[in-house]
């Protein structure tokens, strides 16, 4: 049976299919990055009371589907994810080192 939350009146099950994708779909979730990103993830979604269920970090893209507590709405759930996990990875050199070189690729083909 599926785990449901349960509250003193209520009994809830809200789920939401995330896909983040990269810009231009550059490959730059590898190695390190998508390590770092995994966790990431995994430290918010701990902080904000999400439970993730199935989810996958690709090279291009981000796929989770996430379960979120009935007292936050969907949309602000998925807003302070996104916020402070693209904030963070964009703030480490690793990331940085990736974007530029992804784009000196592209432009040389």
């Amino acid at each position: 049976m599926v785990e449901q939350r349960r509250g003193n009146h209520t009994i809830t099950r809200l789920t939401v299919h995330l896909v983040w994708v990269t810009k231009y779909r550059y490959q730059v979730l590898k190695g390190e990055i998508q390590k770092r990103c995994r966790e990431l993830i995994m430290q918010i979604c701990d902080a904000e009371d999400v439970r993730i269920l199935p989810g996958a970090v690709s090279k291009d893209q981000v796929h989770m589907q996430i379960e979120y507590p009935p007292s936050k709405s969907g949309m602000a759930t998925i807003r302070v994810i996104r916020y402070h996990k693209g904030l963070k990875c964009q703030h480490s050199k690793a990331f940085r080192d990736r974007i530029l070189t992804g784009l000196i690729d592209t432009l040389r083909t």
